[in-house]
Formats: C-alpha cells, sequence, structure tokens
C-alpha cells in the first residue's frame, strides 16, 4: 500500500496536460454497453493484498522502524495487526473468500538482519506463511521490496548507497532460491515511483538522489527478472505501478520504459479516480485518504490504458480497495460492499470488451498500518489496533459482498452500478472525455 495523497498530488499537477490532450484524442470506437455482463472465467484470479511491515508486526530494525522511532508518524507502529502471530486466522479468512492468489511481502530486514548473513528463523517464518497459503488451497503472490530495507542497509546509505543494487540482489537471489518452488507470482518492487518519493519525503535519500534511485530499482528488476526464470521457468513477474489520473505517463512512464522488455504481465494498483467535477468540489484535503473521489469505472480506463500501452499483455489489478475514516461511513455514501460490486462490475466490461485481464487482488484482507497511521482503514476485516489489544478482526460488508463474487465469477448478469460514470476522466481524459463508457438504460 502507498501513502495515498501523494498519488492525488501527482494527478492533480498533471491535470492541465490530461485536459491538453483530450482535443486530439482518437474517434470513438468502444463496444455499445452490453444490457448484461458476463461472470469472468474459471481461470480468472481473484485475490487479497497485504504487506509484511504494514502486517506482520515484531518489526527488525529497518528504515521504517527507524522513520517511526524519529517520531514523524502519527501512530506508533506498535504491532500492527499481528500477523506474525495470525497467520492461521489470516490465512482461513481469506480462504473463506473463495480467492485463489493471496499476496504478502518477504521482509529483506527480517530474512537478512545482517549484512551477509541471513537468518534461518526468518525464513522459516515465510515458509509457514507459504505453506499456509498453498495448503489452503491459494496461490501465493509474492512482493520482494515493498519499501522496507534492513537498518544496516540504511547505515550504508539506503539507495544513496551506490553498492545497494548488489546488495539487494544476493538478499532477492536469497528469496527466489527458497520460495520459487511454491510457483508463487512475482511482484519485485512496489509501486517504484512512490517508494522513491517516500524516502525523499522522509530522509531516507538526498533530494538530488530521486533519478538514481529510480535507475537502481530498474537494474534490480531487470536482474532479478532473468534469475527468477532461470530457476521458476515460465514464472510470472511484475513490478506494479499506482495508476495517476492525468499523469500515468509522466510519473510511471519512465520506469516502465526502461523495465517494459521484462515484464510478464503489467500489474495496477488503481485508487482514486479524478474528474472535473471533482475538481470543482474543492481542493482535495491530502492528509484525508477517506475523503478521495471514488471512480469505479476509472479501472476500465486505466486496464484501458495499459492495454494498448501494450497490446496483448495480460493485466492484474494487484491493488484496489477504498479508505474510510477509522471504519466510519464515508461522507460520499459509499459502502465498502458497493464500491467493491461496482468496480467488479468495470472488470466484467473490460474483460468483455477484449482487455486481457488476469486477475484482482482487493487491498487489503485486514486494515494495517497505513505508513505511520491507523486512521485510514482498507480492511475487508476491520481491526482496531490502538484500542482493542485483541486484534479482533471484524467483517464489513465487503466479506458477503466479496465471497458471492468469487463463487459466481463477478457480479449478476443484470447488475447496473450504484454511481452513474462520470461524464469525462482525467484516468484516461482522452479516450474517456471523447469516448465514455456507460451503462444501458
Amino acid at each position: 500500500m502507498r501513502s495515498h495523497r501523494r498519488h492525488v498530488l501527482a494527478a492533480l499537477a498533471a491535470a492541465a496536460a490530461a485536459l491538453v490532450m483530450v482535443g486530439t484524442a482518437p474517434a470513438a470506437a468502444r463496444p455499445a454497453p452490453p444490457a448484461q455482463v458476463t461472470p469472468m472465467g474459471a481461470d480468472f484470479l481473484w485475490g487479497v493484498a497485504a504487506s509484511g511491515y504494514q502486517s506482520e508486526g515484531h518489526a527488525p530494525d529497518s528504515n521504517w522502524s527507524r522513520y517511526v522511532a524519529s517520531g514523524s508518524t502519527q501512530d506508533p507502529y506498535l504491532d500492527s495487526v499481528d500477523f506474525f502471530a495470525k497467520i492461521g486466522t489470516d490465512v482461513a479468512l481469506a480462504a473463506s473468500l473463495g480467492v485463489k492468489v493471496y499476496r504478502i511481502g518477504i521482509e529483506w530486514a527480517r530474512v537478512q538482519p545482517s549484512a551477509g548473513a541471513w537468518d534461518e528463523a526468518g525464513l522459516r517464518f515465510y515458509d509457514h506463511v507459504i505453506n499456509s497459503i498453498t495448503a489452503a488451497g491459494m496461490r501465493p503472490m509474492l512482493t520482494i521490496d515493498h519499501w522496507v530495507y534492513p537498518g544496516w542497509e540504511v547505515d550504508r546509505g539506503g539507495w544513496d548507497n551506490p553498492h545497494i543494487i548488489e546488495d539487494w540482489l544476493a538478499n532477492a537471489r536469497t528469496v527466489v532460491n527458497r520460495f520459487a518452488p511454491s510457483n508463487p507470482l512475482w511482484v519485485t518492487f512496489n509501486e517504484p515511483t512512490f517508494y522513491t518519493v517516500n524516502e525523499l519525503r522522509h530522509g531516507g535519500i538526498s533530494p538530488t538522489a530521486a533519478p538514481a534511485m529510480l535507475d537502481q530499482i530498474a537494474q534490480a528488476h531487470n536482474g532479478i527478472y532473468d534469475y527468477i526464470h532461470s530457476v521458476q521457468p515460465g514464472a510470472q513477474v511484475t513490478s506494479n505501478v499506482a495508476y495517476i489520473p492525468g499523469g500515468e505517463d509522466i510519473v510511471n512512464g519512465p520506469l516502465v520504459s526502461k523495465i517494459s522488455a521484462k515484464l510478464d504481465y503489467i500489474g495496477i494498483d488503481y485508487y482514486y479516480g479524478l474528474s472535473p467535477e471533482t475538481l470543482l468540489a474543492g481542493p482535495p484535503d491530502f492528509e484525508k485518504l477517506w475523503t478521495q473521489a471514488l471512480q469505479p469505472e476509472g479501472i476500465y480506463y486505466a486496464l484501458q490504458h495499459y492495454s494498448r500501452a501494450f497490446p496483448g499483455k495480460p493485466l492484474y489489478i494487484v491493488e484496489n480497495g477504498m479508505p474510510t475514516e477509522n471504519g466510519e461511513p464515508r461522507a460520499d455514501g459509499y459502502t465498502r460492499a458497493d464500491n467493491l460490486r461496482d468496480t467488479v462490475y468495470w472488470l466484467q466490461r473490460a474483460k468483455a470488451d477484449g482487455i486481457n485481464l488476469i486477475g484482482y487482488n482487493y487491498w487489503s484482507l485486514t486494515d494495517n498500518y497505513e505508513w505511520g497511521s491507523y486512521t485510514p482503514r482498507f480492511g475487508l476485516y476491520t481491526v482496531d489496533v490502538l484500542t482493542d489489544p485483541a486484534l479482533t478482526r471484524k467483517p464489513t460488508d465487503a466479506v458477503p459482498a466479496y465471497t458471492t463474487i468469487t463463487h459466481n465469477g463477478g457480479v449478476p448478469a443484470d447488475y447496473r452500478p450504484t454511481r452513474t460514470p462520470k461524464p469525462c476522466s482525467f484516468v484516461d481524459a482522452a479516450a474517456s472525455c471523447t469516448d465514455p463508457v456507460t451503462v444501458p438504460e
């Protein structure tokens, strides 16, 4: 997961560019909206997602444990939702949803707590996690780097260290050797561009080092891609991007271009939309994620964008979800279940229109530490870390909704979204403003 307010900042900065593109959009060619939507096939990968640091607790020394210790975060970390001790509970909850994929992170700081030495106990922890996932009938999706690196690497300069690629690849090869036999899907780096932004924000890299960090990430991704395929023939590897309405190619394009030849599928994280209507309603409050505009049809445009950039390449929604403030109702009235069903409707529409969508992960299975705060809640199961010592997993209305979706392969054939699609979306302005998606009367 990311610090979402930066996504919206980037979107606003690039909105003017999106408006310029509208006048040069191609002629309309979108299929008419179908009276009924068809279910996804039996091979579609419904999933859930989480990251290591955000959910595990019992955190070893790392860049993020130091950011928290410095007092620069809103809430203390504590032990987050303690996935470390509640593996069985959470894997069972995921399996009961009927999903096929469970995304987790393999924390570098946990498996390599000191330079040159890997900790067998840390590796066995992930053996247990992955074995639990596969025993429950799900496939692991493993993220190698979800924004966290060991304290000893911090002492070497972090991503300012010119030798970090060697260190990173040494750990990544150890992870691949250990866990490739479970036939996971792979994510090398979570949202590389915003990994860089986050490091800048917390002082992990110097202000002039951002371009170098992105280059290093690209080199590391390309290096481990080849290694993964040497160990796991037929592997599927990506590095997921956080989709930016109004500026996707500007923000993520430079990194994507560096790794485009070594992507087996395109991993996309989609959360918020942006339209002229939402901008006219007033400036977003970047500190309150739950006030950001939701636009489920925007996920269609995001998929369309990458299907055109990478014709025929498989696409996977690696993250999608909805924030609330401490689990309270949103001001826009959107419930988690309605937002999920509306989103899935647009996934089915994208698939029906020929977009090669192979999977979807809900972010997240449980609430967790949203990079400094427990206030934004994204979980299918809500957890009140600050006031409930038992860390009880309480189901939201999206639990039965998602269970029904996975069982039926989508929403009912005659489903209609609870929100009318916007006539123009900055998610893909050139396409949406001249040829917007619609729903049948």
